[in-house]
């Protein structure tokens, strides 16, 4: 499956980045450039459960594709579901079913700062998109 354009450009911004500190750097930029949700969109329902931090998202479907967007107060999470959304954003759902969350992290070099908690984090923010998107 080939990847999304705004994946594409992330993963060669990420492959080029000199070591760990300039690539926690874009991660921090990454989240940074997170469009905000608003204040209605941060209700329990639209809560993800599984994460240390607080993290919402909301998925809508167009044209067949998915578009979510997603909130944390952790800076860091931020950054993680922003490359997380670079990389599903424009999916169908059953495209959605296939991505491999640990080999995009990996490609990305970042699959070592991954704690397990973190880990298990995207993966339920990952879980709950192949939910909104059933």
């Amino acid at each position: 499956m080939s990847l999304p354009t705004e994946a594409a450009e992330a993963l060669r911004t990420f492959q080029g980045a000199a070591g760990w500190e300039q690539r926690a750097r874009l991660l921090m930029q990454f989240g940074d450039r997170l469009a905000p949700l608003n204040d209605a969109d941060k209700c329990d329902a639209n809560r993800v459960h599984g994460c240390e931090s607080q993290m919402w998202l909301v998925g809508e479907l167009h044209d067949g594709r998915w578009q979510f967007a997603a909130a944390s107060d952790a800076r860091l999470i931020r950054g993680l579901v922003a490359l997380l959304l670079v990389r599903v954003n424009g999916l169908t759902a059953a495209e959605l079913r296939q991505v491999d969350l640990p080999d995009w992290f990996d490609q990305l070099g970042l699959s070592r700062q991954l704690s397990p908690s973190r880990s298990n984090g995207l993966n339920a923010v990952l879980q709950r998109m192949n939910e909104l998107a059933e």
